[in-house]
């Protein structure tokens, strides 16, 4: 073999490497970010091993959580300064805080990751829009009520609005940033939850609402109920947890698209029935009142997040049973699942 052979192998092997490392420097991670409502940090979970493995410090009542698409950025809103806090994806380390309309509550990213939508729980009632580019709030969308929770319809065509006081659930349209109907309830509006069509539209949206053990089934299309759905009451020997947020508080569809998981902070409980036909498959008893849920790519597991007991629960989906519980910090809530370096 010639020195120009040899050299020429070498720079190929350098190159084969370079780009297997790249590879692997690229790929992301299944982490559950679990924020805390009662205290200052945000606790970051491996799914793989049920373990916390990092700890976003400095966020005084944290509430909702988003992640951009890359993973480079998590935006947490902060309810003691109301702002949205920019945390860097790598570090887990607050880079900055973006001043927000009034006292925020959850949030929601838009589907490129341009636009992060913020739940302003004061009235008159907003949803701020902000600018993932420049940091900056770009406009605020006035909402009948102060609004409780945002959510971006898996499809990236929609921002669902929730208010408790306004009792509605107003849809705007991502693209125009203006609202394009507005659905008046009986009961103030809590979590949401959406079932999509085989495109991938969005087919109905479930509700919980306000006092209800439950949720209302609504047809997307209409923009109409069509039914409710009461949890089961509890069992004998069973005590139901009285105080503190909603009857039921947290709801999430599979990826898969088969079930659909919702917490009871009433009843301890977690629920889940099948899709499309609403058919309760059991039910498992979890930590005190459970206030929020999300689910694994791989729709296997719920992560339950318990705010009277400061524990998150892994519950099995297959086998519908509790796994483990990872204690986290004070009265977690809002949790989310997302990719991380």
């Amino acid at each position: 073999m010639t020195r120009t052979h040899a050299f020429g192998r070498y720079l190929t092997v350098v190159a084969v490497v370079a780009v297997c490392t790249v590879g692997l420097s690229a790929q992301k991670k299944v982490r559950i970010i679990q924020t805390n409502s009662a205290g200052d940090n945000v606790h970051v979970i491996d799914p793989a091993t049920n373990k916390v493995v990092g700890v976003i410090q400095g966020i005084e009542v944290s509430h909702g959580a988003g992640v951009a698409p890359d993973g480079s950025r998590i935006y947490v809103s902060n309810e003691a300064q109301s702002t949205l806090d920019v945390v860097d994806g790598r570090t887990l380390r607050v880079t900055s805080n973006i001043r927000l309309s009034g006292h925020p509550n959850n949030i929601s990213i838009s589907k490129d990751g341009k636009r992060v939508y913020v739940a302003i729980r004061e009235e008159p009632g907003l949803v701020d829009v902000i600018d993932t580019a420049s940091l900056q709030k770009a406009k605020s969308i006035p909402i009948k009520g102060a609004v409780h929770n945002t959510y971006v319809t898996p499809d990236g065509r929609y921002v669902v609005a929730g208010s408790i006081a306004g009792k509605t659930a107003t849809a705007i349209d991502a693209r125009t940033e203006e609202i394009a109907w507005v659905m008046d309830f009986d009961l103030g509006v809590r979590p949401m939850a959406f079932e999509t069509n085989a495109d991938g539209s969005t087919r109905r949206l479930f509700v919980q609402l306000s006092d209800f053990n439950g949720f209302a089934v609504v047809d997307w299309t209409t923009h109409k109920e069509v039914t409710r759905i009461e949890l089961p009451k509890l069992g004998p020997g069973k005590t139901p947890v009285l105080e503190g947020g909603n009857a039921s508080h947290g709801m999430a569809v599979t990826a898969d698209g088969r079930k659909l998981v919702v917490d009871s902070r009433l009843n301890s409980a977690v629920y889940v029935y099948s899709l499309p036909d609403l058919k309760l498959l059991g039910n498992v008893d979890v930590g005190r009142s459970p206030d929020w849920v999300t689910l694994t790519p791989d729709s296997r597991f719920a992560y339950v997040a318990n705010a009277g007991s400061n524990n998150v629960s892994v519950v099995d989906l297959v086998g519908l049973k509790e796994v483990t519980r990872i204690p986290v910090g004070q009265v977690p809530k809002r949790n989310i699942t997302a990719l991380l370096p």
